[in-house]
């Protein structure tokens, strides 16, 4: 999506079908709506009833995905879990929290970092993560997580 803006748009379009034209498709994964960041706009996913999560895109969920405290804190303090992620963003920064549900799965487009204008496409798919794909990375500064 970093590269190629007709798939960016179609990724906001349908998200499924962009998906699965690379190959990601299954059980959990039928229904895909593509979040975007930008510097006004953080967005986080979480499952606040169980753990609903794309597994055929993203694979096996991190365990702290699944935990409670992590559900519950990611909706009343979503700044609070970035920053124990080691994400800190500018107060001007809004946090868009998404919940998956067993029917609708979500996927993070991150913000795409500064300074990375000359990076091939796989350089940058690099720095892509499951965890930035969820929103629990920013500016690709991750360096942890106590959940």
């Amino acid at each position: 999506a970093w590269i190629d803006p007709a798939f960016a748009d179609w990724l906001r379009r349908d998200a499924t079908a962009a998906i699965a034209s690379l190959g990601y498709s299954g059980r959990q994964g039928e229904h895909m709506i593509a979040v975007e960041c930008t510097p006004a706009e953080h967005h986080m996913v979480v499952c606040t009833l169980c753990s609903c999560y794309p597994w055929p895109v993203l694979g096996l969920p991190p365990t702290w995905y699944k935990s409670a405290p992590y559900r519950s804190r990611a909706v009343k303090d979503p700044r609070g879990v970035l920053a124990d992620f080691g994400v800190t963003l500018p107060e001007s920064t809004a946090i868009r929290v998404w919940d998956s549900t067993a029917e609708l799965r979500y996927l993070v487009i991150p913000l795409r970092p500064a300074g990375s204008d000359d990076l091939s496409e796989d350089e940058l798919a690099a720095l892509v993560t499951r965890d930035s794909m969820i929103g629990d990375k920013g500016e690709f500064q991750h360096t942890g997580g106590r959940y």
